[in-house]
């Protein structure tokens, strides 16, 4: 079981995510959130760049997002329907899909994505999907065909992990509120001017609880009354069942983040080396292009035979190398140098493990193969930024 604390430090506000004596997720936001993950705005077509089939879209105090026109459709603010016909000045309606990172602009969709707890409507792909973690067809087909009855021919719907075992009058609810938010929002774009925000993406610690699995948290604890209330509001409205969960922490003597020890967790989420049980350890590193993880046998003084200690010690590193994905929202490409293994069979096995890991990561991450030099390559979704931008972005 896990709990969600919520509190501000150092300028933000801090979102962690902890299960048992472990911090599994953290996420920092800056009290003013600017272009975020999620908003939808009526950019402005600033430069179009048709050898990369791509536009750069002002969405407001010249902030500059790109815009792949690969994707297909892309909604005019006006309400006219879509000629293909992209042209420097148009205003048309965009999604902030990805954080800016370090010196890459925020990356726009025209795809308009909203998201409740069961599901997300797209005005992109306009087919019913199933999330890949349902696996009972015979509740899939009968979902379906019930989605059938309410979907209409100009956006789709993702059945998420949560929609499994839900009641049908919080699923219906749900679908009517999402189906109510995206007809409002292309409606209001035609009477709004250049760079009005449509749609605000849910902060962090409002997505969090949105976004856990249904019975996976134990509270959800925060100590600032502000915070208090805009989680009550939310629950109240989204998941009243989940309401008896939300407490309201109180001690003076004792601050949230000092119970929690948020600045361990964020000194040890940030640290170049991260040491292991065995007495191995990991070097992170971070780049512009990607990510290196080196192992590392370090002080480990075992007695079994090398092969054995090799399988051990690069096995730790697997499972602790997905917890440190998960930790420091690590993503885009990953490259793990594990300790040399001679027997095929041992990379295999390795190989299996770490997919194995790495599939219950809430984000999508995919092990892409071994390369000839025996390094693993790992590629994770980029979604928001990875923690030590977050909060680089705060001083």
């Amino acid at each position: 079981m896990n709990k969600l604390i919520i509190t501000r430090w150092n300028g933000g506000i801090v979102t962690l995510l902890h299960s048992g004596k472990e911090v599994l997720q953290i996420n920092v936001e800056p009290e003013q959130q600017g272009f975020s993950l999620g908003n939808v705005y009526i950019g402005k077509v600033n430069k179009l760049v048709k050898n990369i089939n791509a536009a750069f879209v002002d969405i407001g105090n010249g902030q500059m997002g790109y815009l792949s026109l690969n994707e297909g459709m892309v909604h005019y603010a006006d309400g006219r329907a879509w000629d293909g016909r992209l042209k420097q000045g148009d205003d048309i309606i965009v999604q902030v899909e990805r954080d800016a990172v370090k010196s890459k602009a925020p990356v726009l969709t025209g795809n308009i994505n909203l998201t409740g707890r069961y599901f997300v409507l797209t005005t992109g792909k306009k087919q019913i999907g199933f999330s890949s973690k349902i696996t009972d067809q015979t509740w899939k087909l009968n979902m379906k065909s019930y989605l059938e009855t309410l979907k209409e021919e100009d956006f789709g719907i993702i059945v998420r992990t949560n929609a499994f075992g839900a009641l049908e009058e919080e699923l219906k609810n749900e679908f009517q509120s999402l189906h109510s938010s995206l007809k409002k929002l292309l409606e209001d774009a035609k009477y709004r001017t250049s760079y009005s925000l449509l749609y605000s993406g849910a902060p962090s610690y409002l997505s969090g609880i949105r976004d856990s699995l249904k019975s996976s948290l134990e509270a959800v604890i925060t100590d600032q009354t502000d915070i208090y209330e805009a989680l009550k509001n939310y629950l109240s409205e989204n998941q009243p069942e989940d309401l008896p969960l939300l407490v309201s922490y109180e001690d003076p003597l004792l601050p949230l983040y000092k119970l929690y020890r948020i600045e361990k967790s964020m000194d040890e989420a940030l640290g170049k080396k991260v040491w292991l049980k065995s007495g191995g350890y990991l070097v992170i590193e971070p780049t512009e292009a990607l990510t290196v993880i080196d192992v590392n046998t370090g002080k480990y003084a075992g007695k079994k035979a090398l092969r054995d200690t090799i399988m051990k010690i690069n096995l730790e590193s697997a499972l602790e190398i997905g917890h440190q994905l998960r930790l420091r929202n690590l993503s885009g490409i990953i490259i793990i140098d594990f300790i040399d293994m001679e027997l095929e069979e041992d990379r295999m096995l390795l190989v299996n493990r770490l997919h194995e890991i790495l599939s219950k990561d809430p984000v999508k991450t995919t092990v892409v193969e071994i390369t000839k030099l025996n390094l693993v390559e790992v590629t994770r979704k980029k979604i928001r930024k990875p923690l030590h931008e977050q909060i680089a972005q705060l001083s």
